[in-house]
């Protein structure tokens, strides 16, 4: 995007370089901003959001208005010429969703800041359908507009974004370059969504044992900055490999896997006596435990497999292993997590109870020791 920007760029720097660079601006700023809490980070938000969304919204309309979309570059092509219902095609389409739920189904990281909420109990489900709509009005409209102007060969052809030459044939030049800062903008905002929702979800699993104590910690404003670092080293980590589809293609891994255990984690939780009585501000209706238990295995084993096989055709087995070995990792930390739980726990517990203290005495002492 940088570089169909501002093309003298490309005569400094090699697209891998000013990817390091960009990451290194985005992520440094970012923290900066982050640092004074989550009501700076959603201002930030707001702004992208604007940015981003209100020319999106007009880039999609304006084709339909114009009459550059044709429909039959849609009708047209719904399946491949060569595609037929065999193994093969099946598992490739169940990849194709385990990709394209990684990048439309992001919404739910609006249920990360659930317990921040002023009111969790209708505030939460009010996020999260308006980041749905948003989401269905983006993942529908805007392929329909795309694909309707340039064909599906056209998308294919098209190097950067096919926003580009969809904005160059409904507004001329300018509209390319409009299109460029939304999407530099929009890409920011999706930065900043994962990036903040992160750090909030790794406090969170911090504070309850389930990752390293450190990774609690936060500043004067309530902001875990020690997560915040730990995720931007990470990204910077994934930018420095230089492989976009191979980055892409782990992560989408990364997310089936995370979807379905967290489906058949909520199913747990609603069946399990211990659990299903907790007091929680939003809960979903009942009978919803048997639809998480149909997508979680529509996520494990079916779309799993598909993305595995999907990559393999596609750019090898390297996106696969990186993002099996990165999910592995965090075996030897939930268990190095639980250790300490445990040390922490075994400190806190009284190491002899007093010999003139009566039985009542001895159950109340029992009830201040924390729960193992």
């Amino acid at each position: 995007y940088l570089h169909g920007l501002f093309p003298a760029l490309g005569q400094t720097f090699s697209e891998y370089q000013l990817s390091l660079i960009s990451g290194l601006v985005i992520f440094t700023g970012l923290f900066i901003i982050n640092w004074f809490g989550l009501k700076e980070g959603a201002i930030l938000g707001y702004v992208l959001a604007a940015f981003s969304l209100i020319p999106l919204v007009v880039l999609t309309a304006a084709p339909f208005a114009t009459g550059h979309v044709e429909l039959a570059n849609i009708t047209g092509n719904w399946l491949p010429a060569d595609w037929s219902w065999d193994a093969h095609h099946i598992l490739i389409l169940f990849g194709i969703f385990a990709i394209a739920q990684w990048s439309a189904c992001g919404w739910e990281t609006a249920a990360i800041y659930g317990p921040e909420y002023k009111n969790p109990a209708k505030d939460v489900p009010k996020a999260l359908f308006a980041c749905g709509i948003i989401c269905l009005f983006s993942y529908v409209l805007v392929q329909t507009a795309v694909i309707g102007v340039l064909g599906v060969d056209g998308v294919a052809a098209e190097a950067v974004s096919p926003l580009i030459p969809v904005a160059q044939a409904t507004f001329g030049q300018a509209g390319s370059v409009v299109t460029i800062i939304m999407l530099i903008a929009a890409m920011i905002l999706i930065i900043q969504t994962a990036y903040l929702g992160s750090s909030r979800a790794l406090h969170s699993m911090s504070t309850e044992g389930n990752l390293p104590r450190y990774l609690g910690k936060t500043n004067r404003h309530g902001t875990p900055f020690i997560a915040l670092l730990v995720t931007a080293a990470f990204n910077m980590v994934l930018i420095s490999l230089g492989s976009l589809a191979a980055i892409l293609a782990a992560a989408a891994i990364g997310y089936t896997c995370a979807n379905g255990i967290s489906l058949f984690a909520y199913v747990r939780a609603r069946k399990h006596p211990a659990l299903a009585q907790l007091e929680r501000p939003f809960k979903a209706p009942r009978g919803w435990k048997h639809v998480a238990m149909l997508f979680g295995l529509f996520n494990l084993p079916l779309c799993l497999v598909g993305v595995v096989y999907l990559n393999s055709l596609e750019i090898g087995w390297t996106s696969t292993w990186l993002g099996f070995i990165v999910l592995s990792l965090y075996i030897p930390v939930w268990l190095y997590s639980q250790h300490e739980t445990r040390r922490r726990n075994n400190r806190e517990l009284p190491t002899t109870i007093p010999s003139n203290s009566k039985p009542d005495d001895d159950a109340a002492d029992l009830e201040k020791v924390p729960s193992l």
